[in-house]
């Protein structure tokens, strides 16, 4: 081989090195880096909480003024006018006219069933006409004793002047059906006759003028519920008004439908303004039953059921500590462990 060739072949193998050695580089900068192995997942914890619980039982309501009852005259005439739906009426104004004078209505425990007449006159009776004429401003004089009174020239006097100013006839004595006694004002709820009948029958239903929260309870249910009894009443718009049991009935409601025999139930609101622009409306009504106070509890989802039964929590660590249970309400539960105290780190699901 002559010098020349093996100077070329020389060169071509020089060649042939620095363009694999490139070539190399060249793939060697295009690689991806292989990545890193993915982060053991960090368990999300939450702490024991010491807390009240309590269950509730949620039964279905109503806002509107109650049941409506019927009202009935007492007066030997003919109804003249009546008020309409909706009318609110207190204590001296008139309920209806008869013969076309004015039924004005008192505020008591009882009717007056005979003329309050006659100087003398003694009874529960005397002493309702003179309370609601002491509080329409009117003097009566003197009263003796608590639940009676007596018919004096001043009471008789007091009688003349509000039948004046009433526009009815000034004489000092009040006949049966002349005033309509009932235990405080109401809200006519409907009539049920039309002027031109005897006033002496069935004329209206009323209700209260107050606001309230009817529930039909079970009487399983009503068993529980007592007068005076906090509530939560969840309105329409999920606002929760706190509120309180007025009175719990003793008369069963026969069967509704599908529902069972059941007690009513009156609740009032303990702010009335919060429903006092709702004239009617469905309504939820939480009542409180077991009531557990001060005590250690977690979420329902930071319990870990064990195969061998029963249940535990989960330290951050990975350790289980058993726990024992109690009250469960409203998504937490009651909890005793050792070494678990307020405050401490459990495991809840992510």
């Amino acid at each position: 081989m002559t010098p020349m060739k093996r100077w070329w072949l020389a060169a071509g193998l020089v060649l042939a090195v620095a363009g694999t050695g490139a070539a190399a580089v060249a793939v060697n900068r295009h690689r991806t880096a292989p990545e890193p192995p993915p982060a053991a997942p960090v368990a999300a914890t939450t702490r024991i909480e010491r807390r009240d619980l309590a269950t509730t039982k949620t039964l279905d309501g109503a806002i509107g003024y109650g049941t409506a009852r019927p009202f009935s005259g007492h007066r030997e005439a003919t109804v003249t006018w009546l008020p309409t739906p909706g009318a609110r009426i207190k204590r001296g104004k008139q309920l209806y006219r008869a013969n076309d004078l004015p039924v004005p209505m008192f505020y008591g425990s009882m009717p007056l069933y005979r003329p309050i007449t006659g100087k003398g006159l003694f009874g529960r009776d005397v002493r309702i006409v003179a309370d609601n004429l002491r509080a329409l401003g009117y003097r009566t004089g003197p009263l003796k004793g608590s639940e009676n009174a007596e018919l004096t020239e001043d009471l008789i006097a007091g009688i003349k002047r509000w039948q004046k100013d009433l526009g009815l006839p000034d004489t000092g004595t009040i006949a049966v059906g002349d005033v309509e006694v009932l235990s405080g004002a109401v809200r006519v709820d409907g009539v049920s006759v039309q002027p031109g009948v005897p006033a002496n029958g069935e004329l209206m239903t009323v209700t209260s003028t107050r606001k309230v929260i009817s529930v039909r309870a079970e009487l399983s249910q009503a068993s529980s519920i007592e007068r005076n009894q906090k509530v939560t009443v969840v309105l329409p718009d999920e606002k929760r008004v706190p509120a309180k049991v007025l009175s719990v009935g003793r008369t069963i409601t026969p069967p509704d439908g599908a529902d069972p025999p059941g007690l009513a139930v009156t609740i009032v609101a303990d702010d009335p303004k919060k429903i006092a622009k709702i004239d009617s409306a469905d309504v939820a009504v939480d009542f409180a039953g077991t009531v557990r106070s001060g005590v250690l509890a977690v979420p329902v989802e930071a319990l870990v059921a064990l195969a061998e039964g029963g249940y535990a929590v989960q330290l951050p660590g990975g350790g289980l500590v058993a726990v024992e249970t109690g009250l469960f309400a409203t998504g937490w539960v009651e909890i005793n462990g050792d070494g678990l105290a307020e405050g401490t780190d459990v495991v809840v699901p992510a």
